[in-house]
């Protein structure tokens, strides 16, 4: 039984090589019963059509030597050589995959346990043929034996499956070798080799640019811009990293995708290099992916069976080690020196190699990331220069300066029932001086100013993406993406099958897709469910509103003097930090149901599922955080009422109020806090911090010190190491996590002029963060093709252009710009902003208050107050209209709506204009894409012209050959 291979049921020695093109017929007969129950199994592993399975074109798994067809051989030699590199055991096959499997225990205990099984059944006959009293046996519990029984059934038709794959992946010209148990127990892995001729099969299929022969020359466009450029280079030579990708492109390959008649056209010299290990671990993805298990109930393929546990992961191998002194130079290593370095963050990245390691999709990442963190340099300074100027300028600012003059004697109204008692406004004077530094003149200029850099980042990022495509031979790849979008998911094809199968069942014709009536009811899920979420955002956001509202009144009432003191500090900080708390808490929530959610609507394609998951984890993702900052805006101290008909919620509670200063303080805390924390706690810290500690769970688990745990590291290959590398779980949170900062920098930065500086400290730690878990920390991912960055682009674009409404409502309603414009050309008598404060003030008297809501210690600032004053524009008592809304009221709000107006229009208009002077594709660009395509029609001009004249040489010479004749014949005319 041994020799028959692995495949026929031995147990796999560390080290063994063989075929997987398993016997399944071999399998079935030795299992004896257990074939039949499969055949009972949900799963149907068995159809009745294949039961009799042929012999006969089956290959034995011991056969030494290569087959016909370039299949596996069976070899006992060791490696060729003696690294540890992503090579099969003969050392000459490179490994471009890997998948991994569970061993639940050896085959040869299984069949051990079957002929012990089938010898104590010959004897338990012997003795009753011998009519002998047989002696008692030990009960085994029925139910730990069923439940062992099911673990077997279900361990083989794992196997069954896996078997049945890896044939069919020899079938397709893949060659395999499986290594089971050697340093891992209980993991074995399956690695995968694609010959030479299944790359040029499957580079031809999927229309892979390759570089030809012929190159040609990069004209940059005229002699100045070309001296220019080359100034420019020289320049900033020192922030470019030391790699080839770099340096300034003289000449380019002409490329064109790949063909079998065409192969004379390529650089066919160093077959090991033409097709490098991205572009062979993605050909091999792509076999994966269309090949189907079809002896199963459903056709599975590779994403199935790893849903399904028949593998556990898949992923391609990293080049080679990084942390090795003496460790052959690769890419990986490369790109650990010379990007994933926190002590080289003012370098520009090696985008080049990115792409060519990881692929065009990661690629486009950094490289949008690197745009927008040098974008963010002038926004910072900017920045930086607007918040100078309201502190060079705090000591010159009227209204700060008359609420802190102590000799204006203005009485307040309380802040709060019973608790609160009446204020001096000079108690403010920090928060008014404080306000000034985020809301002065300069915030006008610098809202507009951020609204034309959001437009000069988008026009920015496309020319560089245009650059890109070129640079990457993506100019051409619309055609390609259209053949390949509509391919389905695999479960997708799973729902289609089962639904037609409850369609036959009921004798129904079946359809092809999944209608819209097969999908309602998972609409009406995302549709009630996504509503809740929102639902419940608001309610957290009014539950720490209650919060503010009953702590305010809690340190009122205390007899603690410091915390009196610092009631309005307090409340503000606090409450800040738990909005934090639950927003990166609903995070984590919100995207797994919009994970959920995704998967129960069941797209068709990959595409349409990366886009619905996305536009369902940014809806509830922004809610989450943009919420609390919303009603800070434009919804607190709005709803308040007035002293003595105040509006309540939830019983007693009374609606909070601005500070004197408005909200814009409060505003500014709420922001700083949620942008740094989310930065520093949820992307940093988390993302350091969670990868270490994994790390030493394992450690503990493993019981291994660091010193035992580094020397059986070394031990390992390649592919053993990527095994304990976390999997990749692709670019979604890493663009969201820039989305949600992207929007914090543009929607309120008329309130928080140092958001962009905050933001560009971040990413240049992030960039280097990524860089070095992605090299270090994730398995390879799979070098996926894209021209762009999909979605996300439409999703900044909205931001940037809700961002200019928003900062036009900030400046209007939020902040005292517009009264104070107001007051000083039309309500002013010197044309100054002097008097400003008592104008906001409205007046009150102190009887009118409702019953049970006057303060209880009325003579808390020494004497009796008869009148007190409260922010808003409303008649005073003595007036025809007590406490109606005032003429000024109405003057305010309708220069606030014009404002708006004005302020969003003239800024979109030059918004616009700043989008069509600014062409999409560079003109040099655009200049090598038209010669590109022309050098390519010379170059089949002249390949047919070539082809022409060597058959017209031929048929030339074909008349003119004379006709051989026989020695006899010769000589007779010779006689």
């Amino acid at each position: 039984m041994e020799a028959q291979g692995a495949s026929s049921g031995h147990a796999v020695q560390p080290g063994e090589t063989y075929l997987t093109g398993s016997r399944q017929e071999e399998q079935l007969g030795e299992l004896g019963e257990e074939a039949d129950m499969w055949r009972n199994e949900k799963y149907h592993s068995v159809p009745e059509e294949d039961q009799g399975l042929d012999l006969g074109d089956r290959k034995i798994a011991g056969d030494i030597g290569y087959d016909d067809d370039d299949s596996i051989r069976q070899t006992s030699k060791g490696p060729q050589h003696s690294k540890l590199g992503p090579y099969f055991q003969d050392g000459q096959r490179r490994i471009d995959y890997v998948l991994t499997y569970h061993v639940e225990k050896s085959t040869r205990s299984r069949h051990s346990s079957s002929n012990s099984f089938v010898k104590s059944l010959r004897d338990s006959l012997s003795r009753s043929f011998r009519r002998s009293r047989p002696e008692p046996r030990p009960q085994e519990d029925p139910e730990i034996a069923s439940q062992q029984q099911k673990l077997d059934y279900h361990e083989d038709d794992m196997r069954f499956r896996r078997d049945e794959f890896e044939q069919k992946l020899m079938d397709m010209g893949l060659e395999l070798e499986k290594d089971e148990g050697n340093k891992i127990p209980g993991v074995g892995f399956l690695k995968i080799h694609a010959p030479w001729s299944v790359l040029c099969r499957e580079a031809e299929f999927m229309k892979l640019k390759m570089p030809t022969i012929k190159k040609y020359d990069v004209s940059p466009g005229s002699n100045v811009v070309e001296k220019i450029n080359l100034f420019i280079h020289k320049v900033t030579a020192p922030l470019y990293p030391k790699v080839m990708e770099n340096r300034v492109q003289t000449e380019k390959h002409l490329s064109y995708p790949f063909s079998r008649e065409k192969q004379h056209l390529f650089d066919l010299s160093d077959r090991d290099s033409f097709f490098n290990s991205k572009i062979r671990s993605s050909i091999v993805f792509e076999i994966l992916k269309r090949t189907k298990c079809t002896k199963t109930k459903y056709a599975m393929g590779i994403s199935s069976l790893l849903a399904n546990g028949v593998y556990t992961s898949a992923y391609p191998l990293h080049d080679g080690d990084i942390d090795a002194v003496h460790a052959e130079p690769n890419d990986r290593k490369l790109l650990y020196e010379e990007w994933a370095s926190y002590s080289i963050f003012y370098k520009y990245q090696p985008i080049g190699l990115i792409r060519k390691y990881f692929g065009e999709k990661v690629g486009l990442y950094f490289a949008w990331l690197g745009v927008y963190t040098q974008m963010l340099i002038p926004a910072a300074i900017v920045g930086v220069i607007v918040f100078l100027y309201g502190c060079a300028t705090v000591d010159d600012n009227i209204p700060s300066m008359e609420i802190c003059d102590e000799r204006n004697n203005i009485t307040m109204c309380p802040l709060c029932d019973r608790a609160c008692s009446y204020w001096k406004l000079v108690t403010a004077c920090g928060t008014a001086r404080a306000s000034h530094l985020f809301d002065n003149t300069a915030t006008v200029f610098f809202s507009i100013f951020m609204a034309l850099w959001a437009t000069m980042f988008m026009e920015h990022w496309k020319r560089r993406q245009m650059r890109l495509n070129y640079i990457w031979d993506l100019t051409g790849f619309e055609e390609e993406e259209e053949e390949h979008k509509n391919h389905p998911r695999a479960e997708y094809e799973f729902h289609v099958m089962q639904r037609n199968l409850k369609r036959e069942a009921s004798s129904k014709p079946g359809k092809h897709k999944l209608t819209c009536t097969d999908r309602m009811p998972a609409y009406m899920t995302i549709l009630i469910l996504m509503c809740f979420m929102i639902c419940v955002t608001f309610v957290i956001v009014f539950g720490v509103v209650l919060y503010r509202i009953s702590i305010k009144t809690a340190l009122h009432m205390s007899s603690a003097s410091a915390f009196r003191s610092n009631i309005r500090a307090t409340v503000k900080t606090t409450a800040a930090v738990i909005n934090l708390i639950i927003i990166i808490i609903m995070d984590e929530i919100y995207g797994y149901v919009a994970r959920w959610l995704t998967v129960k609507e069941v797209p068709k394609t990959d595409k349409s599922f990366e886009e619905r998951l996305i536009f369902k984890t940014f809806v509830l993702k922004f809610a989450n955080a943009f919420t609390p900052i919303v009603y800070l805006a434009f919804f607190r101290g709005r709803l308040i009422g007035r002293p003595g008909n105040y509006v309540y919620v939830v019983g007693s509670y009374r609606m909070e109020e601005c500070a004197h200063a408005g909200c814009l303080m409060e505003l500014c805390i709420q922001l700083c806090i949620t942008m740094l924390g989310k930065q520093l706690i949820q992307n940093n810290l988390f993302e350091i911090g969670i990868p270490k500690l994994k790390k030493l769970i394992r450690r503990r688990k493993s019981k291994m010190d660091s010193k035992q745990e580094e020397e059986f590291h070394k031990t390992l290959t390649r592919h053993e190491k990527d095994h304990f590398l976390n999997p990749y779980v692709g670019l979604n949170p890493e663009y969201m996590e820039m989305i949600i900062q992207f929007g914090m920098v543009t929607l309120f930065v008329a309130s928080f002029p140092l958001a962009p500086l905050f933001a560009l400290l971040n990413n240049i730690i992030e960039i280097r963060l990524d860089a070095k878990k992605f090299v270090t920390e994730f398995r390879r991912p799979i070098a996926a093709r894209a021209k762009d960055i999909g979605i996300w682009y439409n999703l900044l674009r909205g931001l940037s252009k809700t961002a200019v409404i928003v900062n036009a409502f900030v400046i209007s309603f939020t902040s005292d710009f517009i009264p104070r414009l107001v007051y000083q050309y039309v309500y002013s008598p010197d044309g100054t902003l002097h008097g400003f404060v008592n104008h906001t003030l409205s007046y009150f008297n102190v009887t009118d208050f409702q019953p049970n809501t006057h303060p209880i210690d009325p003579m808390f600032l020494g004497y009796e107050v008869q009148i007190c004053r409260y922010k808003d524009y409303r008649d005073p008592p003595w007036s025809d209209t007590p406490y109606e809304l005032s003429r000024e009221f109405w003057n305010i709000l309708a220069a606030r709506l014009a404002f708006v107006i004005v302020f969003q229009n003239v800024v979109m208009l030059m918004s616009d204009f700043v989008d069509w002077l600014i062409p999409d594709i560079p003109k040099d660009i655009s200049v090598q894409i038209h010669k590109e395509k022309n050098l390519i029609v010379e170059l089949f001009m002249k390949e047919e012209q070539d082809k022409r004249l060597l058959r017209n040489r031929q048929s030339n010479r074909s008349p003119h050959q004379p006709r051989s004749r026989p020695a006899s014949h010769i000589q007779t005319n010779n006689h």
